[in-house]
């Protein structure tokens, strides 16, 4: 399913240009169509990095690494959706 999303997303709006976050496809849950950015899950994010390394240690790799980072206008969105989960 890691790559059915993306392609979806890229066939549905040929005409725009997206920046996705490697390594987190399973995480998108959406596009904000306003700013034509990714959105991902947080909790989907950190899920993914448990899958090499402890939950505590993906949390702190993703909030400074993933989240904290800033690559330019397109820089995707990533919604703390960990309320819902508890």
């Amino acid at each position: 399913m890691e790559d059915a999303t993306k392609n979806l997303i890229i066939e549905l709006y040929p005409d725009d240009v997206f920046m996705f976050a490697d390594g987190f496809d399973d995480a998108i849950i959406g596009i904000c169509t306003k700013t034509n950015k990714i959105v991902y899950s947080k909790t989907k994010c950190i899920e993914v990095l448990c899958k090499d390394m402890e939950e505590e240690e993906a949390e702190e790799y993703f909030s400074y690494n993933v989240d904290g980072a800033y690559v330019g206008e397109l820089t995707p969105i990533f919604v703390d959706d960990t309320m819902l989960f508890e």
